[in-house]
């Protein structure tokens, strides 16, 4: 059972809706954990099941839960920021639930940001202490819309649509369930190398999104801040799947489980 929480009454109507969750380059949470930084977002509420991993956030000497809401009334933007990666028995039935929110609440419209394989290794280059960096290869942000109209403003807004392949996980299932409905979802996909995880990556998404729906985020941070933002987002995960396998192990050894 999925069940979706706000903290208080704040209305939704107009507002947009971001996800990101944990995928191929982490694009998602790096972008969004920045925005949410940036624009002085406040957390607003959280997503719970039973089928989540027994896993709880400790931010700032609080307990927070793993998969939560950030909003901001003056940007009038909710974004969701997950900890780690959701599993994929999940994935429709919380698209389902995230489109009840959405639909309910009468919010403007969906960016959805994720990676998609690049098909090359990128390009090193020295930071100036001598480290090697990544330099991402391919600049272009490709976008999948869900109307002809959307389309236009994704190509006067530079970025690439896709116009023929398949698309999966939550922002896909978002996306039909938009279509359906009529409401205006963009899915972000940011070309990244499968065996790197780049902050970069996540700026070239930022970007893409102040394009649509101008939020002006200054980016310059986010570069200067790479090495710690891959830290963050390496030991989140890796803390969720050790989490996980521990919880497994005990689970397992006393009969089955729903982890199994």
């Amino acid at each position: 059972m999925i069940t979706i929480k706000t903290l208080d009454k704040t209305n939704f109507e107009g507002y947009t809706f971001v996800e990101g969750f944990p995928g191929i380059g982490l694009v998602g949470p790096m972008a969004i954990s920045y925005m949410i930084d940036k624009l002085g977002m406040q957390y607003c509420g959280y997503i719970e099941s039973d089928d989540f991993p027994p896993l709880v956030s400790i931010h700032g000497g609080r307990p927070l839960p793993p998969v939560r809401m950030y909003c901001s009334q003056k940007q009038k933007i909710v974004a969701i920021f997950a900890e780690f990666a959701i599993p994929l028995k999940m994935t429709y039935d919380l698209a389902t639930e995230l489109s009840k929110l959405i639909k309910s609440s009468n919010m403007a419209r969906i960016i959805s940001i994720g990676g998609m394989p690049s098909g090359a290794s990128l390009p090193t280059d020295s930071d100036g202490d001598g480290n090697e960096t990544v330099k991402p290869k391919n600049e272009k942000v490709f976008a999948i819309a869900s109307s002809a109209k959307l389309e236009g403003d994704v190509r006067k807004a530079g970025m690439t649509l896709v116009s023929e392949g398949v698309a999966t996980g939550i922002s896909a299932m978002l996306l039909i369930n938009a279509a359906r409905s009529e409401l205006p979802d963009i899915t972000l996909l940011v070309p990244v190398d499968q065996n790197i995880v780049d902050p970069r990556y996540a700026e070239l998404a930022i970007q893409a999104i102040d394009k649509i729906a101008n939020l002006n985020i200054d980016t310059t941070e986010l570069e200067h801040e790479a090495k710690e933002v891959e830290a963050k987002i390496r030991e989140m995960l890796k803390k969720s799947k050790e989490t996980h396998d521990s919880y497994k192990q005990v689970v397992d050894s006393s009969g089955p489980s729903m982890y199994a």
